[in-house]
């Protein structure tokens, strides 16, 4: 019998707003009861719920990175650990970072015919990309865990802030609103009290690993479960051995020689004096502990950190992508 595949649609999305009403069209009689489109967080928790109960092992999600966050946090809630389905993505957000990680380019109806092939061929989890999602979760028992791939604080923060101002959102498409961002950022720093009160860094106490906690201003902190990003940006590296699957960039505040360091950090050619410095550090971790007032941001949502500010990062299980 061939394997079920689920499908999850966002008509919100992007991309999806352009054709939502054929592709749904076509998709619902495709699926039929297995193509879902939830009008929010609440309705896809019980949807997903429901996939679990049938034990539905394939998901395919129509959307960008805010909705397969949404979609991993729902499986993580719902799913027991040892039986996590495989996702596959049509990326269809404004950002679509995860399924350009994986090896996800294509969408439409015929990206879902060509699972359904290999649904009846059983060949779905062949060449499956398997990735760790970033787990954030508080120390309110009461407050569900969230998953996703890609998370920041600091100036990183600022920089999403910038980005979702809707005089660029709405005037640009992705990519060229990434650079707007940029250029906005940079635009800032060259303003003397801007740029004092974002170098100066954020308050927040780190924990590596169940480490000594590090209480120092940072400028720029990043985790991701993810393995590339685009246009060759990768901001990480090993100081150690790897303690895990999530990767990590810790900048503290007044970073020296910021403009030639955060060249190098970005494009990924990390010279030893770098390695070397205790204002830059990078690495591989399974678990971090951190306490801030910042907001964190998560695949583009911006998360507080509750009462006491504290939050904790934890790689989650293993996790199957599949391509169309």
């Amino acid at each position: 019998m061939p394997a079920r595949l689920a499908l999850i649609h966002n008509p919100r999305s992007r991309r999806n707003l352009r054709d939502a009403d054929a592709f749904a069209a076509q998709a619902g009689k495709q699926f039929g009861p297995l193509f879902i489109s939830p009008d929010n967080r609440d309705e896809l928790a019980h949807e997903i719920r429901q996939l679990a109960a049938l034990d539905v092992r394939f998901i395919v999600v129509n959307g960008g990175d805010g909705t397969v966050s949404d979609v991993l946090s729902a499986i993580l809630a719902c799913y027991p650990a040892d039986r996590m389905p495989a996702l596959a993505i049509l990326p269809s957000g404004n950002t679509n970072l995860i399924a350009n990680d994986v090896g996800c380019r294509f969408r439409g109806v015929q990206a879902l015919k060509r699972l359904q092939d290999r649904a009846v061929a059983g060949t779905l989890l062949e060449g499956a990309n398997w990735r760790q999602p970033v787990v954030v979760s508080w120390t309110d028992a009461g407050r569900t865990p969230v998953a996703g791939m890609f998370c920041g604080l600091a100036v990183f923060t600022r920089g999403i802030e910038l980005a979702h101002n809707p005089a660029i959102l709405e005037r640009y498409s992705h990519d060229t609103a990434v650079f707007a961002t940029v250029l906005s950022v940079i635009w800032r720093l060259l303003h003397r009290k801007t740029r004092r009160e974002w170098l100066d860094g954020t308050p927040m106490t780190l924990s590596i690993d169940g480490g000594t906690p590090d209480a120092r201003p940072r400028f720029l902190f990043l985790c991701t479960g993810l393995h590339r990003l685009s246009r060759g940006v990768w901001p990480f590296w090993q100081d150690h051995e790897p303690r895990g699957g999530l990767s990590y960039l810790d900048i503290l505040g007044r970073p020296p020689a910021l403009a030639r360091n955060l060249f190098c950090v970005l494009r990924g050619r990390i010279p030893e004096r770098l390695r070397r410095s205790s204002a830059y550090r990078s690495g591989m971790t399974g678990e971090i502990a951190i306490k801030t007032r910042d907001r964190l941001v998560l695949d583009g949502e911006e998360l507080d950190t509750g009462p006491d500010g504290h939050i904790r990062l934890t790689q989650g299980p293993r996790i199957a992508f599949i391509r169309a």
